[in-house]
């Protein structure tokens, strides 16, 4: 995150802050449907959230910045509750954060079917790294004993199987059985 858009998080926001930050993320999300990501332009997002440059700057550095903070903080935010909904990793709860998953790329790679290449980096980036700090801290939790590099490549294994796996039946349109998941999560964390 950056330092400009974490130190409008760290304090008590003025609810005027948080509606304009929400019609330029919004408006970023109208225009992605729309547009390819290149051809959008910081006057095309703040002519339709019908605010200035000025004020789309003091929120966001640019339009890459506006994209990490969409996805961080507002799209991928239903996968991670149902992740953090998780007490233990189980391969049940495994399959459920997969197939969480899958459905939010399905539903990302459909509603900006015209931007979606270009996210896909950050999103992989994004995804990845919020996936892996959840489990790290699950693994904490069930393995106390484990040494932190230990717990630190089951955490990378673990998110960068379930971002590999979502991400191959985004392509391919196929779904995968609960059983075959199941079994596939079973022998991973064994």
């Amino acid at each position: 995150m950056s330092k400009k858009s974490e130190g409008i998080m760290d304090k008590t926001i003025d609810p005027r802050i948080l509606r304009t930050r929400k019609l330029i993320m919004d408006a970023f999300m109208e225009l992605a449907i729309e547009k390819d990501f290149k051809d959008i332009t910081i006057k095309d997002i703040t002519q339709r959230a019908t605010v200035n440059r000025a004020t789309f700057y003091y929120h966001f550095f640019d339009k890459y910045d506006l994209l990490e903070k969409v996805l961080s903080e507002d799209v991928l935010q239903g996968v991670l509750k149902n992740v953090t909904s998780h007490e233990a990793l189980t391969p049940e709860s495994l399959n459920e954060i997969f197939f969480s998953l899958l459905s939010f790329q399905r539903g990302l790679a459909t509603q900006c079917s015209r931007s979606y290449e270009a996210f896909t980096p950050k999103i992989e980036t994004i995804v990845k790294d919020e996936l892996g700090r959840v489990f790290r801290d699950l693994l904490k939790h069930k393995y106390p004993e484990w040494p932190y590099e230990k717990v630190e490549l089951h955490s990378i294994i673990i998110s960068w199987s379930l971002y590999g796996m979502s991400t191959k039946y985004v392509k391919s349109g196929d779904t995968p059985s609960n059983e075959l998941m199941i079994e596939t999560f079973t022998k991973l964390l064994k």
